[in-house]
């Protein structure tokens, strides 16, 4: 009997939605790669992980996680609660080690705009109204998506999901990646997770490292790069 092909689940970040993945998934789906990208409801990296770890146990083989973004923390939680995960793949993401959060990780790197271009929502949560961050409208262009087309990168900014603000302060649980073999595709021209960032995360995971030049929307931007990467990992 032959075994099972290994599986990729997508997971998109924040301000996203599994759509960013579109060219990827249709990339590796015509290599013959069986490929998944899941919905992520942005709300904290132990809950989403949870759930984005439900669906890998239900898939037959073992699975390679790709995480874009914030998905990168999604990820590495996931992967501790789905035995079926081989490796982990980062698409300018980020790589949280155990106790850290991602606002203490954005403090260690140098600083950037992209702060001042969120715009907080009350929204209505378990216990009572709850702030969600998005990107505004007239700087989603320049601080997410810099090299993507002007029309395409205006319906990603009018489509796009915002992230719960506790997700920023979250403390995550162990990292995945200390065990898992684990590959880091570094944005040269990331304006949201600066590349510098990327760069020591990525190194301190000992991970196979690429750098492309794309914008933090690398796989809508790049997605031939960003499928090379992940068949590589396979």
């Amino acid at each position: 009997m032959s075994e099972k092909p290994t599986t990729v689940v997508l997971v998109h970040g924040a301000f996203a939605d599994a759509s960013s993945w579109n060219e990827v998934v249709t990339d590796l789906t015509a290599r013959g790669i069986p490929t998944l990208a899941v919905a992520n409801e942005l709300s904290g990296a132990a809950r989403d992980g949870s759930r984005i770890a439900a669906q890998v146990r239900e898939i037959d083989g073992p699975v390679v996680l790709v995480g874009h973004s914030y998905g990168g923390a999604v990820i590495t939680a996931a992967a501790n609660e789905a035995d079926n995960v081989t490796g982990l793949v980062f698409i300018a993401a980020f790589a949280p080690d155990e106790g850290e959060s991602l606002q203490d990780l954005l403090g260690q790197f140098p600083a950037n705009d992209f702060g001042s271009g969120l715009a907080p929502h009350q929204l209505p949560g378990t216990d009572g109204d709850e702030v969600w961050l998005s990107i505004a409208l007239d700087s989603f262009h320049q601080l997410f998506a810099a090299d993507v087309p002007g029309d395409q990168a205006t319906v990603m900014a009018r489509s796009q999901r915002p992230i719960a603000a506790a997700a920023f302060e979250e403390k995550a649980g162990p990292a995945s990646w200390k065990r898992l073999p684990s590959h880091f595709l570094v944005a040269t021209g990331d304006k949201a997770i600066h590349p510098d960032g990327q760069r020591t995360m990525a190194k301190r995971a000992g991970a196979t490292t690429i750098e492309v030049d794309g914008s933090h929307a690398v796989s809508v931007s790049q997605p031939k790069a960003v499928a090379d990467f992940i068949a590589s990992a396979l």
